[in-house]
């Protein structure tokens, strides 16, 4: 594989997911080796980015999760240091890692997306609770993995879950409960690949689930009638063009009751 030169893999980083985008990287880094490339572990929590010119790296490939990794900030260095890399550019990372501004851009475009509100010191949370009905969940807007999430079931639980949201992130959200069956679907270049159906044993799908606890069933295929399933990725694939990504993203899908 040496048209890819040499290669970088960015893992580890600074943001709250480090120890979730170490294991994608050490991951990532194991398949490129297998197919040959001339792959490399590259910390950028451990190493200056002027680095990657100095060790004459040909192209990045970006397996860091979260702030600093996905949200516009890596990418736009590694512009202007005119060093390729993979995956979407700076505004659609922005973008896609900011649930506020996708909700904003979805919602113009006609992609459904669950009713929300934004949460403040100044909220009224009882108001929130009329118009969003519960439960409710409760997330930073700028995070991912679920991390500072609450499923609120009662009133007098919002401010407690605002609270623990915000020490992640000042811009936070509180989102409308969707009743039915989660789903997540990748995208890669053009193609929306198979669905995959959650079933995760607690309440809902988070950071435990996600990585700890090794009790979530998978399910491929996914079980819904083709023609279901097709009109799903369809969608999908509206939701990755309308934030302008590129090369690969995963959304997660809830399928109302």
């Amino acid at each position: 594989m040496k048209q890819f030169g040499k290669v970088a893999v960015l893992l580890g980083g600074r943001s709250a997911e480090r120890e979730v985008s170490l294991n994608s990287g050490k991951a990532v880094l194991a398949a490129l080796l297998r197919q040959g490339v001339d792959a490399h572990a590259f910390d950028p929590a451990e190493h200056d980015l002027s680095e990657l010119a100095a060790q004459k790296f040909d192209r990045v490939m970006i397996a860091l999760h979260g702030r600093y990794g996905e949200d516009g900030t890596i990418q736009g260095a590694l512009e202007l240091m005119g060093i390729p890399y993979s995956g979407s550019g700076v505004m659609a990372s922005a973008l896609a890692m900011d649930k506020w501004r996708t909700k904003l851009l979805w919602i113009a475009a006609g992609v459904p997306t669950p009713n929300y509100a934004l949460l403040t010191a100044d909220t009224d949370f009882d108001a929130v609770v009329a118009k969003l009905g519960l439960p409710i969940f409760v997330k930073p807007a700028r995070e991912g993995s679920s991390i500072g999430m609450s499923k609120v079931n009662e009133a007098g639980e919002l401010k407690a879950a605002w609270q623990k949201a915000a020490e992640f992130d000042a811009l936070v959200l509180a989102e409308q409960f969707v009743a039915g069956a989660e789903y997540t679907c990748a995208i890669v270049g053009e193609q929306v690949l198979p669905m995959i159906r959650l079933i995760p044993k607690k309440a809902f799908y988070d950071f435990e689930a996600k990585y700890l606890r090794d009790d979530t069933e998978y399910r491929v295929p996914c079980g819904l009638p083709p023609a279901q399933e097709q009109a799903i990725a369809t969608l999908a694939k509206r939701a990755f063009d309308v934030l302008g990504c590129r090369g690969w993203a995963r959304l997660d899908v809830m399928l109302d009751a």
